[in-house]
């Protein structure tokens, strides 16, 4: 007997909906460039406290993951007179937002701040870090 394979019909309604949630899941991932620096002993690290912020609303992308670099309290070194990447990877911005800022929201001097990032289709950023005062 052959088998019979019914398909579910599901509604056009709810199908829209969940391609909403899908998109809302994308991840925006930022490759980071700490320039090279003349210093010896130069230490860096990134707080969960850093997000994207959407240029055009409230909305905030908060940090899923940080690769290459450490997590406040941790410290990692930077190597003398390289540039050093890093990469963070953050929750998905909305679909309409067309630029943002990274910025690490700390309780001291010196947070990562870049401003006005330019929005692409494929999420995927390249941005030179700078220290916010």
């Amino acid at each position: 007997m052959e088998e019979v394979v019914i398909k579910p019909i599901i509604a056009k309604e709810l199908l829209e909906s969940l391609q909403t949630k899908v998109e809302e899941e994308k991840q925006v991932i930022v490759h980071c460039c700490f320039p090279a620096s003349p210093f010896l002993g130069n230490l860096i690290r990134i707080w969960n406290s850093t997000y994207l912020l959407d240029n055009q609303s409230e909305h905030k992308s908060r940090l899923i993951h940080a690769e290459n670099i450490s997590i406040y309290p941790n410290w990692t070194p930077v190597p003398f007179m390289r540039d050093f990447w890093f990469t963070l990877v953050f929750s998905g911005l909305p679909r309409d937002c067309k630029s943002f800022d990274l910025k690490e929201v700390i309780p001291e001097e010196g947070g990562f701040f870049v401003e006005s990032i330019k929005r692409n289709e494929l999420d995927v950023y390249r941005v030179k870090i700078s220290e916010s005062y």
